[in-house]
């Protein structure tokens, strides 16, 4: 018992630990580290060679909107799988047409837009590193749901990233990490609409998410791209503000 008792004290000074560094606010970023941080955040999503490799955290917001609408309305998660090539898939049961499809199908390219808004959001209020523990517990949530094994991989990466940050890195560091993470949700929501629309232009977006909402709603699939873009560069703009201190 003794041994079974260390080990749940050690887990519980592990758990009070991270829950006082996420709940303890910290400075907000400067106006300097604001900017320095969105650069390297756009030149991510700008530079094709790193956006490719980059391009893999999107798609897990991307997915996992997909799966949190699933589930708020009503519909069954059967499992999310995340492929090599930045593509992903999560399925779901229930019916094929109706509100919770639709929403469902929407949640995918507007999610990363407004997990950055809402990261932007604990920010501004000075809980950086809260935020990156937020971040890791919604990837071990979405761990729970992955059925493939790059899936896993990609998950598991990103996760151990930010453990490392948030457990090791000062706090001056977790912030400008947790500025970075934040501009690149944020900006790295609005190319893959303009992408998955130069998909559409070539005749091979018949399967995205436009073009699914255009065979189960009134509205033409580039009307849905309008959308998805409202949304992301709207995010952009709002989060944008919140982080500069406007």
């Amino acid at each position: 018992m003794t041994r079974v008792e260390d080990a749940l004290r050690s887990v519980g000074d592990v758990v009070s630990t991270i829950w006082t560094a996420a709940t303890s606010p910290v400075a907000v970023p400067d106006q300097t580290l604001a900017l320095a941080t969105a650069a390297v955040a756009l030149a991510v999503v700008l530079v094709t060679p790193v956006w490719r490799v980059a391009r893999h955290v999107v798609t897990i917001a991307h997915e996992g909107g997909h799966g949190v609408m699933a589930l708020l309305t009503g519909r069954k998660l059967s499992g999310i799988r995340l492929h090599s090539d930045t593509s992903g898939l999560t399925v779901s049961s229930g019916r094929p047409r109706g509100i919770g499809m639709i929403l469902t199908a929407a949640a995918g390219y507007t999610a990363p837009a407004l997990i950055g808004l809402g990261a932007a959001a604990l920010l501004e209020a000075g809980y950086a590193v809260g935020l990156l523990w937020l971040l890791v517990l919604l990837l071990a949530l979405l761990l729970l749901q992955i059925r493939n094994w790059f899936g896993l991989w990609s998950v598991l990466v990103s996760g151990a990233a930010l453990v490392g940050v948030s457990w090791f890195l000062d706090a001056e560091t977790q912030t400008a990490v947790a500025a970075t993470v934040t501009w690149f949700l944020l900006l790295g929501s609005v190319r893959p609409v303009l992408e998955m629309q130069a998909q559409r232009r070539r005749g091979r977006g018949g399967r995205s998410d436009a073009d699914l909402l255009a065979r189960i709603t009134p509205l033409p699939g580039l009307a849905w791209v309008g959308i998805f873009l409202v949304v992301t560069v709207a995010c952009v703009v709002v989060g944008g503000r919140w982080i500069l201190g406007y």
